[in-house]
C-alpha cells in the first residue's frame, strides 16, 4: 500500500508528492484562501442575472435565504465579490471553458439531495420559488417524498462566478443503481458524498468503482461531520484504501475532501472550522459558514466538458425521457458535438444499430435551473439539454443532425438479479377497485417503463399473458408495482426468484448472484445475525466496530437474502441497519434449509368472522380481519409449526338456536392484524403463491387457487436450479 503524507488537511500519494505537486497544492490552497476571503457573501450568485424566457418564471436576484448564510465579512467585501461574478442569461449559450457537469453519488441516507437543496438555495436557483421553503426539492416523485429515498435521477443547474454548474443527482439505494450508471456519460467529474459516521457503506464501493472505471476524478464531502459520532480521520484513511483496492490512479488518489453539514449548510476544508461551527451550533447560535469552498472546488477542480461546437455536426446521447404535457416525449442528454438550435431538422439513431428510427425538427430546447425550466434558443456540446420534437426517441438513442451516420456509444448497465412475473388478477375479487384490467394495458405499461428505465427487462415470451420483469432488487420492483396499483391497476404478482446462468467456460457449472451486505447492529444482537446469515450461506468477511455498533460484512447469494428483511428487523428489535450491494456472479452453493413456516390457506368464499377467526388464531397468525372478504386459496395466516399447509374455514358463523344456552358467550378478543406492504409481502410468499395487488388491497393467495390440482402439481414441482441442471 502506498504511504501517504498529508499537507493542510489534504492528502498527496508519495507517487504524486514532488516539489511541484506541492507548490501547485500551496497555490491551490492561497487561492481558494484568497477567493473565500473576498467572496463569501450575499453576492455568491451575480446581483442581477440578465432577462430569460423561463417556464414558468425563474428568479433573477439572489433570494434573502442565500443572504442569510453571507458572513459580517463579507458584507464589507460585496464589491470586490461583485468584480468577480459577471452576469450571464440563463437561456443563452456560454462557452465550454465555463461549463461545469458534475454528479452527486453517495449511499443512501448519505445526504446527497440535502447537500443540493443547500447549493440550489444557497445559489439563489430556487429564489422565488415555494421550494425555498421545502426540503428535498429534488424528490419530485410522490413515492420518493413517501419513502424518503431517491429513485430517479435528477438534472438541475446553478449559476456562480460566471459559471454554470450543471448537477446531476442519483439514487443512493443499490436496486437503482442503474441511474447512477446511465449519468455517468453525463459528467466530467463527481463529488462523492460519504457520511462521517458511517464511513464507506456497500453502495459507495458500487458508485465509487463506476466512476473510477470511467476514468473520473471524485471530489471527496465528508458529510454529517457535526454529529457528536462522526469520526472524519477515520473515515478518511478508509476512503484511501478503498480508492487503492479499486485499482485508484495517482491522480484519483489524491482527491481533495472537504467536510460539510448539508442539514446546517455549511462546507469547509479545516477540521478547525469544523469545531468552530459546532460550538456556534450548541450555543443556539447561526455557524458563520456557507458552501462557497464546495462552490470553489467544483469550478476549480471539475474539468469543462470537451467537444468541438462549430467545426462538428450536432449528436447527443439520450440518458432520460420526460413527458411534458404540452410537447409530449422530451429527451434528456448531454450534447456531445455541435449545436442544436430550434428548428433544426434532426434524426434518431437506435442504440447500437444505428438505424435511422424517426426523422423531425426541434420544437423546444429546455435547460432546468433550480425546479424550473428555461427555454433556450440554441445549445452547443457540453450542454446538458432537453429536446422535443421526437416522439419514438427511447434512452440511449442517439440525436443528432442530417449528417449523423453512427449511433454514439452508451454505457451498458448490470444485468438484473431477480425477476417476478406480472398477470392479471384472476381472483373472484377482480375487477371491483381497479380500472386497468387487462393483460393487453400490463403489457403496454410495462413496455412504457423498460423504454426510460434501462435496468429493467420486460420478457414476453407470446404464448400467455403473463410477463416475466427482471430488475435489481425487491426495492426496485415494489415501486415499479407501487406506482401502477395507483394508477387503477390490478395485478397478480409472483414472489421473486434469482437469475440463473451457467458458466461460459464450462457449461456445467451453474453460476449465481452474490451480493455484499454491510450490516450495523448492536452488540447483544451480532449472534443472532450472523448465526442466521450462516444458515443462509452467508460468509462472514470481517466484523468491526463502528461508533457503539459492531459492523458486519457479508458476501452471500442473492437468494439468501429474499425474505430476511422481515426476520433481521425482528431480530434487531428495529435496530438494526441493512445495506446490500451487487457483488458478482459466482459458483452456486447448494440449497438451504426453509426458513418459513407454512400457511393456512381459506377453503370458502365469503366474509371472515370473527367466530371463526377465534378458533383459527390458536393454529398461529392471523393475516385477515373480522368482516374481510376471502375466497377459496387465498392465504389467511401462517401456522406456527412447520409442516404442510393447514386448509381453514374463515366464514363459519356460530349456529343461533332457540335453545338457551347453560353459560354466557366469552367476550371475543383477536389479535390487531398488521396490513401488509409491499416489500414486505414480497419477501414473504413462499414460491407456489403470489400476491394479489389492487388500488387499495394487497392479499397473499396460491398460485393454483384448486385445492385438488394444487395437491397434485405440489408433486412435480422443480426448482429453477433443477431446470438449469435438466
Amino acid at each position: 500500500m502506498q504511504s501517504v503524507l498529508r499537507i493542510s488537511g489534504r492528502r498527496l500519494t508519495r507517487s504524486a508528492f514532488s516539489s511541484r505537486n506541492i507548490a501547485t497544492k500551496l497555490q491551490t490552497d492561497r487561492r481558494l484562501s484568497s477567493i473565500a476571503a473576498t467572496a463569501i457573501g450575499s453576492s455568491i450568485l451575480s446581483p442581477k442575472l440578465s432577462k430569460a424566457r423561463v417556464v414558468p418564471d425563474l428568479p433573477r436576484t439572489l433570494s434573502s435565504a442565500a443572504r442569510a448564510y453571507s458572513t459580517p465579512a463579507a458584507a464589507t467585501s460585496r464589491s470586490s465579490a461583485s468584480e468577480l461574478v459577471d452576469s450571464i442569461d440563463l437561456g443563452d449559450m456560454i462557452p465550454m471553458d465555463r461549463i461545469r457537469n458534475v454528479g452527486i453519488i453517495a449511499h443512501v441516507d448519505h445526504g446527497k439531495t440535502t447537500l443540493v437543496d443547500c447549493l440550489l438555495k444557497q445559489s439563489g436557483a430556487l429564489s422565488g420559488s415555494t421550494a425555498m421553503q421545502e426540503t428535498r426539492v429534488m424528490d419530485s416523485n410522490v413515492i420518493e417524498k413517501e419513502r424518503g429515498i431517491t429513485i430517479l435521477s435528477k438534472v438541475t443547474s446553478l449559476v456562480y462566478k460566471d459559471h454554470r454548474i450543471n448537477i446531476i443527482d442519483t439514487p443512493g439505494h443499490a436496486d437503482f443503481g442503474g441511474e447512477v450508471e446511465r449519468i455517468l456519460s453525463m459528467v466530467d467529474s463527481v463529488v462523492l458524498v460519504v457520511d462521517a459516521t458511517e464511513g464507506a457503506m456497500a453502495q459507495t464501493k458500487f458508485v465509487l468503482t463506476k466512476a473510477l472505471s470511467r476514468g473520473l476524478n471524485p471530489l471527496v464531502v465528508l458529510n454529517k461531520v457535526d454529529r457528536p459520532t462522526s469520526r472524519p480521520d477515520e473515515v478518511d484513511s478508509e476512503l484511501l484504501e478503498l480508492f487503492m483496492a479499486l485499482g485508484a490512479s495517482d491522480e484519483q488518489t489524491a482527491y481533495e475532501i472537504l467536510y460539510a453539514s448539508a442539514k446546517e449548510g455549511w462546507c469547509t476544508d479545516s477540521l478547525d472550522k469544523v469545531a468552530d461551527f459546532v460550538a456556534a451550533t450548541n450555543k443556539g447560535q447561526k455557524a458563520d459558514g456557507n458552501m462557497v469552498p464546495l462552490f470553489d472546488a467544483i469550478v476549480a477542480r471539475v474539468p469543462p466538458p470537451t467537444g468541438q461546437r462549430e467545426a462538428a455536426p450536432f449528436s447527443m446521447l439520450v440518458t432520460q425521457l420526460e413527458a411534458n404535457p404540452y410537447l409530449g416525449k422530451c429527451a434528456l442528454g448531454r450534447i456531445t458535438s455541435g449545436i442544436v438550435r430550434v428548428g433544426d431538422r434532426i434524426r434518431v439513431l437506435e442504440p447500437g444499430t444505428s438505424v435511422v428510427k424517426e426523422e423531425g425538427k426541434v420544437t423546444k430546447l429546455f435547460l432546468r435551473s433550480g425546479v424550473q425550466q428555461v427555454e433556450m434558443a440554441q445549445a452547443g456540446a457540453g450542454d446538458v439539454v432537453s429536446i422535443s420534437g421526437v416522439p419514438s426517441v427511447s434512452v440511449n438513442s442517439t440525436i443528432g443532425g442530417p449528417e449523423i451516420t453512427e449511433a454514439l456509444e452508451f454505457i451498458p448497465v448490470d444485468p438484473p438479479t431477480i425477476s417476478v412475473t406480472f398477470s392479471v388478477n384472476d381472483s373472484p375479487l377482480a375487477g371491483r377497485e381497479g380500472s386497468q384490467l387487462t393483460s393487453g394495458m400490463i403489457r403496454e405499461r410495462l413496455r412504457r417503463e423498460a423504454e426510460t428505465n434501462v435496468a429493467l427487462q420486460i420478457v414476453d415470451d407470446g404464448k400467455s399473458e403473463a410477463l416475466e420483469v427482471r430488475g435489481r432488487g425487491e426495492l426496485q420492483l415494489s415501486v415499479l408495482i407501487e406506482t401502477m396499483r395507483r394508477e387503477g391497476f390490478e395485478l397478480s404478482v409472483t414472489p421473486p426468484r434469482v437469475l440463473f446462468k451457467r458458466d461460459p467456460e464450462n457449461k456445467r457449472s451453474i453460476l449465481e448472484p452474490f451480493e455484499e451486505i454491510t450490516i450495523d447492529v448492536d452488540h447483544q444482537t451480532s449472534g443472532i445475525v450472523i448465526e442466521k446469515l450462516t444458515k443462509r450461506k452467508g460468509e462472514l468477511k470481517s466484523f468491526t466496530d463502528v461508533a457503539d455498533k459492531a459492523r458486519l460484512v457479508f458476501h452471500i447469494p442473492t437468494r439468501g437474502l429474499l425474505g430476511y428483511a422481515s426476520e433481521f428487523k425482528n431480530d434487531t428489535h428495529g435496530t438494526g441497519v441493512m445495506n446490500h450491494a451487487f457483488l458478482r456472479y459466482g459458483e452456486y452453493v447448494g440449497a438451504f434449509e426453509k426458513t418459513r413456516k407454512s400457511s393456512m390457506v381459506c377453503l370458502s368464499a365469503g366474509t371472515a368472522t370473527s367466530y371463526a377467526l377465534n378458533m383459527i388464531e390458536a393454529r398461529g397468525r392471523l393475516f385477515v380481519r373480522n368482516g374481510d372478504d376471502v375466497y377459496p386459496g387465498m392465504v389467511v395466516g401462517e401456522l406456527s409449526k412447520d409442516g404442510t399447509d393447514l386448509e381453514v374455514n374463515p366464514t363459519k358463523a356460530k349456529q343461533l338456536t332457540n335453545i338457551r344456552a347453560a353459560g354466557k358467550d366469552e367476550a371475543i378478543r383477536l389479535t390487531p392484524v398488521k396490513s401488509w406492504t409491499l416489500e414486505e409481502a414480497i419477501a414473504y410468499i413462499n414460491p407456489d403463491e403470489a400476491i394479489e395487488v389492487t388500488p387499495t388491497q394487497i392479499r397473499l393467495r396460491k398460485q393454483i387457487m384448486d385445492p385438488t390440482k394444487r395437491k397434485q402439481l405440489s408433486r412435480k414441482r422443480v426448482s429453477d436450479i433443477d431446470e438449469l441442471l435438466d
